[in-house]
């Protein structure tokens, strides 16, 4: 599962538009935080997605992706030109074809590799829509998980929703601010829609006569939609982007994507995944709900930051600027794979992760405020870094980011756990480490 926004001036303080991501997945399942330069391609050259092949384009887009290591497609990223763009699985009432098809993330890097502007990527993804259809497994253990989805795409200018159903969509130009997570939002207002969109609902008897059509009535799944918890997400990231009216600005979207909930958050103490910072913590109802990573984006026509965190759970990790001027990524290390590796960065933060989630009560407090105090100290500097400075100021950030870390893992693991986790939930987390052949957690 996971939870996307964005917010538009007038509502931030800096006049810039604001993006923001958690990708939510399995927990062992590590996401692979990448530079690719853009390329041109010989006529009749192919594209290898992660299920099928497909032409590839002419030219393609430098683009920074954060990218489930064992597939080919992003769960969110960016572009050269400041195009940037996050997806959302839905579950709708149309078949989903599990065996062949662009897979939503697929669909996603193709987007960002070939479009300059939020509206040129709605019309990219619907093209490749008709042209290959959405499907395959998109869960990494969970071999059965399949869906459809959802995307905002924002650029420096504006920011456009696309919500689709198998090979339906309907699509929405964002005017203020929107949040989305795993459920169909845009009902009975679209500026764009497939053109067999209100047909086939009527002929499938989800439209009766005399009712406006609405979409996401319409379509969406109750069972998954109502389970994956979506609507509590949403609704809580919508009453944060109220409060702040229109003072909203880079730390406010850290602190989005790292919420829990009113109170002292404990990751054992629910069952459904409805936190936007999720924990895995059942195999049930909160196996694919891990925040395996996050993106905030800063966007104006004068300049594009990106803070990716290359890790999961932005409650225990860090949030690092990077520029496409400065080429994208400084060295991060080799790319992680299924198993723990220290010498990457999704794996080595890991071991701070996981050491927090035994007491995240009191093991996250021990240095959470030096996190912020980081953070604030890049973002306000990173206003004044000039361009030749870019590459430095990342790598600086990056390496510093590592260091804080081991240090963390070891001021952690030095406070002794007083609260006792419930057994389904210890088993669970027990279960991971021993796959992933992670190290005893103290």
């Amino acid at each position: 599962m996971c939870d996307t926004f964005v917010v538009l001036p007038p509502q931030t303080a800096d006049g810039a538009v604001i993006f923001g991501k958690n990708s939510d997945r399995e927990p062992n399942e590590a996401q692979s935080l990448e530079f690719h330069p853009a390329a041109g391609h010989a006529p009749g050259a192919t594209v290898q997605c992660t299920y099928m092949e497909i032409p590839q384009a002419n030219e393609t887009y430098a683009v920074l992706l954060s990218r489930p290591f064992w597939m080919w497609g992003a769960e969110m990223g960016a572009n050269e030109r400041g195009l940037v763009m996050g997806n959302e699985a839905v579950f709708t009432k149309m078949p989903v074809d599990k065996t062949s098809g662009l897979t939503g993330m697929d669909l996603l890097r193709l987007a960002l590799e070939r479009a300059d502007t939020a509206e040129n990527a709605v019309e990219t993804l619907v093209a490749l829509l008709a042209d290959h259809g959405q499907g395959g497994i998109c869960g990494y253990e969970e071999k059965r998980m399949g869906y459809h989805n959802s995307y905002i795409a924002a650029d420096p200018n504006e920011a456009w929703l696309l919500e689709t159903a198998g090979p339906l969509w309907a699509a929405r130009r964002i005017t203020t601010a929107y949040a989305i997570s795993n459920g169909l939002t845009i009902g009975e207002d679209f500026d764009r829609s497939h053109p067999d969109l209100v047909d086939t609902a009527k002929k499938r008897g989800w439209l009766k006569k005399g009712d406006n059509f609405n979409f996401a009535r319409c379509y969406s799944d109750w069972f998954y939609t109502t389970f994956s918890a979506c609507r509590t997400r949403q609704e809580t990231a919508e009453i944060y982007l109220g409060e702040h009216g229109e003072s909203f600005h880079l730390p406010a979207a850290f602190s989005l994507l790292r919420d829990h909930g009113p109170g002292e958050y404990r990751p054992d103490s629910h069952f459904l995944g409805n936190r936007i910072c999720a924990h895995a913590g059942n195999a049930l109802a909160r196996n694919a709900t891990q925040t395996t990573a996050s993106l905030v984006a800063h966007l104006s026509p004068e300049d594009r930051t990106f803070w990716a965190t290359g890790t999961a759970a932005p409650c225990t990790g860090l949030f690092k600027p990077l520029w496409f001027e400065s080429g994208g990524l400084p060295d991060i290390g080799p790319k992680p794979g299924a198993l723990y590796d220290p010498e990457t960065l999704w794996w080595h933060h890991e071991g701070l992760h996981r050491s927090v989630l035994t007491d995240h009560g009191r093991r996250l407090p021990a240095y959470g405020q030096e996190r912020d105090r980081m953070e604030a100290r890049w973002v306000a500097d990173a206003k004044g870094v000039e361009e030749k400075d870019r590459q430095a100021f990342s790598a600086a950030a990056f390496a510093d980011a590592r260091s804080r870390t081991d240090q963390w893992i070891q001021q952690v693991r030095a406070i002794a756990p007083e609260t006792r986790q419930g057994w389904i939930y210890r088993r669970y987390w027990e279960k991971q480490n021993r796959q992933a052949k992670m190290p005893a957690i103290f």
